[in-house]
């Protein structure tokens, strides 16, 4: 387990499509996930939509609290509690969004560790299209609809 797990951290599923043109340097974390080097959330989202991808959270954090001796340890079993959760979730990534540890943690005299983490996706982006972009049968249907709501706003 890697000691760079803080605020921001990003771990995404192994074997997640992503764009070709996408480049950053990962290690192994928990089984089946990786963790991002170098970049947090708002560093790997721009770049996911220079690719013209999307990266977006899903609704709802996740947390876990941890006892444990070992500091590492015990945020690996937090993090795998988490993952767990959303085992059949359709979700490839995760953002750590906080992470408190330390030795002013404890209770009784046993260390803890709480993390919260917000599920997110990473997916090619859904192509905008314009009206004259659809077959002629459907452009009366999607112009109609335009022009209500425009008639309905004044």
């Amino acid at each position: 387990m890697p000691d760079t797990i803080k605020p921001g951290t990003i771990l995404i599923r192994e074997g997640t499509l992503l764009p070709e043109t996408l480049r950053f340097e990962s290690e192994p974390c928990i089984p089946g996930w990786r963790l991002v080097k170098g970049l947090d959330g708002c560093g790997l989202d721009r770049k996911i939509r220079e690719a013209g991808w999307t990266f977006f959270c899903l609704a709802g954090q996740l947390g876990a609290t941890v006892f444990g001796i070992d500091e590492q340890k015990t945020l690996s079993r937090a993090l795998e509690q988490i993952l767990a959760k959303l085992e059949s979730a359709e979700f490839n990534s995760l953002e750590i969004m906080r992470v408190a540890t330390g030795t002013s943690k404890r209770f009784l005299g046993v260390r803890y560790v709480t993390v919260s983490a917000q599920s997110r996706h990473i997916q090619a982006s859904v192509p905008v299209f314009r009206a004259k972009d659809l077959p002629v049968r459907d452009r009366s249907v999607w112009l109609s609809k335009t022009h209500f709501s425009e008639i309905r706003r004044n």
